[in-house]
């Protein structure tokens, strides 16, 4: 099978994927059209045990309404349930999603918005109809062809993206610097251990802190980073920064997020002018 042969299954196959996908989207018939969506309560939360999964999430009790039936639905987030809950207190919102006319299917998410169209699978299927077309074309008319065809959209989006992402880090600086700090201690460290294909062996620990905001809200939240030993600090005594405005917002150290954010944005402008530069030389090398 010749390559333009092998093009043509490609970008058939991809492409009738793509046609369907955005098709049953119009007509509002993806999963994600089709899913039910209301605003779960949590109403009672778990202590993590020391030593669990941090896959887990927090142990919590939700409660919701089914839109269609009026009836109320007393959940837990035990086994697969969508979005890990990282951060919980009683009477914090979250959203619920589930299958028309299955509210035990239920899956929470982080979203309390409407949600999307289900229109991930059939972008990706037109990338890969993309990539077959620049990878051939790269084959048949050399080189510059990949670096102009790869490098040159990426380049577009990043400087399409760039002015937003700029904003958002700023938004980000401004929030840190308005955070309320209120002690707080580290009641569990969760441990998950994997080991990759060559056998490497990983661990990552999670600490999960307890605190309490200005208005009285007994919060648990995991706390992934600004720990100098997350290993032993079960029952450390630590200070709390938080968003008055969304306690799921939870830093320890301030400066070293700030720190963090900062060196994100300066990756990014570095990253759009390598892939900007390499699409220039694409274009020169034709």
């Amino acid at each position: 099978m010749g390559w333009h042969t092998f093009l043509v299954l490609w970008c058939g196959v991809f492409g009738a994927v793509a046609l369907v996908g955005y098709g049953r989207s119009l007509a509002g018939m993806t999963r994600a059209q089709r899913a039910v969506r209301v605003k779960g309560r949590i109403e009672r939360v778990g202590e993590p045990r020391h030593g669990s999964s941090p896959n887990e999430g927090i142990a919590v009790v939700v409660s919701f309404q089914d839109p269609s039936t009026g009836q109320e639905f007393t959940v837990t987030n035990d086994g697969e349930r969508g979005a890990r809950i990282s951060a919980a207190w009683t009477g914090r919102e979250i959203g619920v999603h589930y299958p028309p006319g299955r509210p035990h299917a239920f899956r929470f998410t982080d979203d309390l918005s409407e949600g999307g169209r289900g229109l991930g699978w059939p972008t990706f299927a037109v990338f890969l109809v993309y990539a077959g077309l620049v990878v051939v074309a790269a084959i048949d008319w050399g080189w510059p062809w990949a670096l102009l065809g790869f490098c040159g959209p990426w380049a577009l989006s990043g400087a399409y993206h760039l002015p937003g992402n700029v904003r958002d880090r700023n938004r980000r600086l401004d929030a840190l610097a308005a955070m309320v700090a209120v002690p707080g201690r580290v009641v569990a460290v969760l441990k998950s251990v994997s080991t990759d294909d060559d056998g490497y062996t990983s661990t990552r620990l999670v600490p999960v802190v307890t605190f309490t905001t200005l208005d009285g809200t007994a919060v648990t939240a995991y706390c992934e980073s600004g720990l100098p030993d997350p290993a032993g600090s079960q029952g450390l005594d630590v200070m709390i920064h938080y968003a008055c405005d969304d306690p799921a917002v939870v830093v320890l150290d301030v400066e070293a997020e700030r720190r963090s954010w900062k060196r994100d944005m300066a990756v990014n402008v570095v990253g759009v002018l390598v892939v900007a530069a390499a699409a220039v030389v694409g274009v020169v090398a034709l």
